[in-house]
């Protein structure tokens, strides 16, 4: 398997999955205290942008557009912020 095929894979199956997730946590929270603070704005935003990067990432890879190291790099980078935010609540302080 290629590093652009394990790139789309681990983007499709984990990444955009996890955002998707994390979006529906802050609007849950959102709903059950019936205001955005500025925080969970921001956030919601971030996600929003760095998931709109990853669709980009997934059209270059469709299209050829990316080389094969720098779909290594870019697996390298996403495991390793995956393995910190296995430690991140993401700003989100549990009660």
């Amino acid at each position: 398997m290629s590093y652009a095929q394990k790139l789309e894979e681990l983007i499709t199956k984990s990444v955009i999955p996890d955002i998707n997730d994390r979006l529906d946590e802050i609007f849950e929270e959102i709903a059950d205290s019936k205001e955005a603070g500025e925080d969970a704005k921001e956030e919601i935003e971030e996600l929003r942008e760095f998931k709109a990067d990853l669709q980009d990432v997934l059209n270059d890879i469709k299209s050829g557009d990316i080389e094969e190291d720098e779909c290594k790099e870019l697996i390298d980078d996403i495991l390793e912020a995956q393995n910190e935010s296995d430690e991140d609540d993401f700003g989100f302080k549990e009660e």
